[in-house]
């Protein structure tokens, strides 16, 4: 009866350890089916660019109307002194912006903004463009 009962423990003890590594398999399966279901571009780019590309936060609003709101790599416009780009860990920035394209890029896409005349102004990874003022 030692022997059985010596050798019910070792066979319980390795189902507990396989029981536990299937079971964190099928969660990992289950986020990634669920992120591949749900938006399967959207989790591959996002996984990479939090650790290796900073994002920072953009408002371009007007008013009465929102342009953009969310994440992102760049954004691209021009003053008096010509084009310039704004990245993540910018300095504290303000400036009038000229007619031109405001580009912005996304994790996810490019997108750009015609404005006529604008207020720029980056503090602490937000950049907030106040548009036709």
């Amino acid at each position: 009866m030692a022997d059985e009962k010596t050798e019910e423990k070792p066979a319980e003890a390795k189902p507990e350890a396989g029981a536990e590594k299937p079971a964190d398999t099928a969660a990992v399966k289950e986020e990634s089916a669920a992120g591949d279901g749900a938006s399967d571009g959207d989790d591959a780019e996002r996984k990479p660019a939090d650790p290796s590309k900073p994002v920072m936060a953009v408002k371009v609003y007007a008013p009465f109307k929102i342009y953009f709101k969310g994440d992102a790599y760049s954004l691209t416009a021009t003053n008096e002194t010509g084009p310039f780009d704004i990245l993540p860990r910018h300095h504290n920035f303000l400036c009038m912006l000229l007619p031109c394209d405001l580009i912005i890029t996304t994790p996810y896409e490019v997108k750009t903004i015609k404005i006529a005349r604008a207020l720029l102004h980056v503090k602490a990874d937000a950049v907030t463009v106040f548009v036709d003022v």
